[in-house]
């Protein structure tokens, strides 16, 4: 039996009440050169029943069941069985738009250059109640193309984990999901791009992205706030060795008190501040650490040093590179955005 052209990835546990509207989403594809490898993580609910009935009617769908292990165990166990030349991700509870597969695999069919390609999706869930996944949804959908993508991977995850389509050699050269204590598929995404998988996205929403309660992000500590720090700043430091004239020195621009918990993260790798730089006049004039806190408007001149900005406001990132661009800083040259 040929191999099909894409391995769809589906790990699952306890999802009996989703996963049927899951693969409901995947067999409607218009792309039918595809096969499902839905992986059951130990579940202790009906999903090994719903899932089997699939399997029962449909003969691309796999299916196997392993120990409960999380979910990066299932995930990895569906990779190594995928038997695609392009693999998919897609998660139990999300539903895919018809023409995902097929514009997914189109981008990379016509882009040698391409590794990964995500798209833009459809947020599921309550506007108003979970505001901040909402507008992260908003954010991410702005990030199409492998520039955007790479200049903004140390603000958020800039291609939602269920949304990727990449090549197989991406995964045998670069590793499979690591298990540890910060997000799989963010560590994954910063890993494959610090080795130079050039990633991009599909300019249509072609995934609908749902925000139940019970979904894993908003419950496991691996997806805690810190935790993307701690995982953010061991790659923002080697990109930093890699690309900072200056290195290992760096401005900060903010000085709050959650500003300086984030970046000070990038201390444990030995890099150096020469200045929080803030424009609020209460903390200008202040020594932390050490380091003093600066008005943001005695930041280096470009060329002269290189200045991350560390504040995380709603709006405060893109108000901080309208200054600095209208300074002539050059965004991935003179300042990179970390929050």
């Amino acid at each position: 039996m040929a191999a099909p052209k894409i391995s769809v990835t589906l790990p699952c546990y306890n999802c009996g009440e989703t996963v049927g509207r899951a693969l409901d989403s995947i067999l409607a594809q218009t792309c039918g050169d595809f096969e499902v490898v839905a992986v059951d993580d130990g579940s202790t609910d009906h999903t090994a029943s719903v899932l089997a009935e699939y399997v029962r009617r449909d003969g691309r769908v796999r299916t196997f069941s392993i120990e409960h292990g999380g979910v990066v165990a299932a995930a990895n166990a569906a990779i190594e069985a995928a038997r695609g030349r392009y693999i998919a991700r897609m998660d139990a509870d999300d539903e895919m738009l018809p023409e995902r597969l097929a514009a997914q695999a189109g981008l990379l069919d016509e882009n040698p250059g391409l590794g990964l390609v995500g798209c833009r999706v459809r947020f599921g869930g309550c506007r108003e109640s979970c505001a901040g996944y909402a507008h992260y949804v908003d954010w991410t959908n702005t990030l199409l193309t492998p520039e955007a993508i790479s200049l903004n991977r140390f603000v958020e995850f800039p291609v939602p984990n269920p949304s990727i389509l990449y090549r197989r050699e991406c995964v045998e050269t670069h590793g499979l999901y690591r298990d540890g204590d910060f997000p799989e598929d963010y560590e994954l995404l910063l890993r494959w791009l610090e080795a130079g998988v050039a990633m991009a996205k599909v300019d249509e929403e072609l995934l609908v992205w749902n925000d139940p309660p019970s979904r894993l992000s908003r419950n496991h500590p691996r997806y805690d706030v810190d935790a993307f720090y701690r995982v953010k700043s061991e790659y923002l430091a080697r990109w930093l060795g890699a690309n900072n004239p200056h290195h290992p020195v760096v401005h900060i621009l903010g000085s709050g008190r959650t500003t300086r918990k984030r970046a000070d993260l990038l201390l444990d790798h030995d890099i150096e501040f020469a200045a929080y730089h803030d424009v609020d006049p209460r903390k200008i004039g202040h020594v932390v650490n050490g380091v003093p806190v600066l008005d943001r408007d005695r930041i280096p001149q470009p060329g002269a040093g290189f200045c991350l900005p560390y504040v995380a406001s709603r709006g405060a990132r893109e108000e901080i590179a309208e200054f600095l661009e209208a300074r002539g800083f050059v965004l991935g040259l003179d300042y990179l955005p970390a929050a």
